[in-house]
């Protein structure tokens, strides 16, 4: 569906009063900030191509021929989707600096798979070892070079308290659950401007996330805004939508856009004092390092 482009110095034929409350609180972010591309490009995509060709070409031949081909098809469609999740999976953890591995290596098993729909292609058309175990075993190594390996490390997680880090999974990803459920619900209010300003929001809350993920300390004082807070705005969010798709009321709208602005500025605030702790807690382990310094005789200039 088309939406209207809007953004800092774009012409806004509806602002009137009815938003002035908005205009008191500026976004503090450029419309940007924050933008991920999908890492799923058309290389990714391309890879489908292969599986639905060979359907086509398996159809019409006999029993043993067509079964091969059909095979091979939802080897390589399998294989083309766990390389889209495996894309996605590598993103968000190059995105983060404290996380783990991926548990399931996708786009490794994306390559193996991708080999074995390429040898069963090929014993389709020609029967044998040697020349499928060549064709699969070129498909699954060129794969490989082109989209890498998944990584087989954990960042960042040395020193750090697993079962709380388990812990603040859980809640980042119900968290993330009541920022998705948000975008999906303001869509049917059909306002561009209102559906810039929720993610405006997302982003902000998306920063919490990260410092609770950087130091898993700091989940008890940032639990009830990952929550009570989160659950409490998308419940609002459902109303809006709900109301504002039968009949666009811009004092609603207004309320809305008002309750954004006070979510956003308690989030990063609430992100802002988590980091002055974090800096207050250095401050303090330098200080005491230094005193048991001094206590040995050394002296720091």
């Amino acid at each position: 569906m088309a939406q209207r482009f809007g953004g800092k110095f774009s012409p806004d034929p509806g602002a009137g009063p009815e938003t002035a409350g908005e205009a008191e609180t500026p976004p503090p972010r450029g419309a940007y900030h924050g933008a991920r591309v999908d890492p799923v490009g058309a290389r990714a995509n391309a890879l489908f191509l292969p599986a639905v060709l060979l359907v086509f070409l398996s159809l019409g031949s006999g029993a043993v021929s067509m079964t091969l081909g059909l095979t091979a098809a939802g080897a390589l469609a399998l294989a083309a989707w766990l390389l889209r999740e495996g894309l996605r999976a590598e993103a968000a953890y190059a995105a983060r600096r404290v996380a783990r591995r991926p548990v399931l290596p996708r786009k490794m098993l994306a390559s193996l798979l991708t080999g074995i729909g390429a040898g069963l292609a090929t014993w389709r058309s020609e029967p044998g070892l040697l020349a499928p175990l060549l064709y699969g075993g070129a498909a699954c190594v060129l794969h490989g070079l082109a989209f890498g390996i998944d990584p087989l490390r954990d960042k960042g997680m040395k020193g750090v308290d697993t079962f709380q880090q388990d812990r603040v999974a859980r809640a980042v990803a119900e968290a993330e659950g009541y920022l998705s459920a948000m975008g999906d619900a303001v869509r049917r209010a059909g306002d561009r401007r209102i559906e810039v300003r929720v993610e405006q929001f997302q982003k902000t809350a998306r920063d919490l996330f990260r410092t609770v993920e950087e130091d898993p300390r700091d989940l008890t004082g940032a639990r009830k805004y990952m929550t009570v807070y989160l659950m409490g705005a998308r419940d609002a969010t459902i109303k809006f939508a709900d109301l504002y798709a039968r009949h666009p009321d811009p004092k609603a709208r207004a309320d809305y856009a008002a309750l954004l602005d006070d979510l956003e500025q308690n989030f990063a605030a609430r992100t802002r004092k988590m980091l002055t702790d974090d800096h207050s807690d250095l401050t303090v382990e330098i200080e005491v390092l230094r005193e048991r310094l001094q206590r040995e005789g050394v002296r720091l200039d």
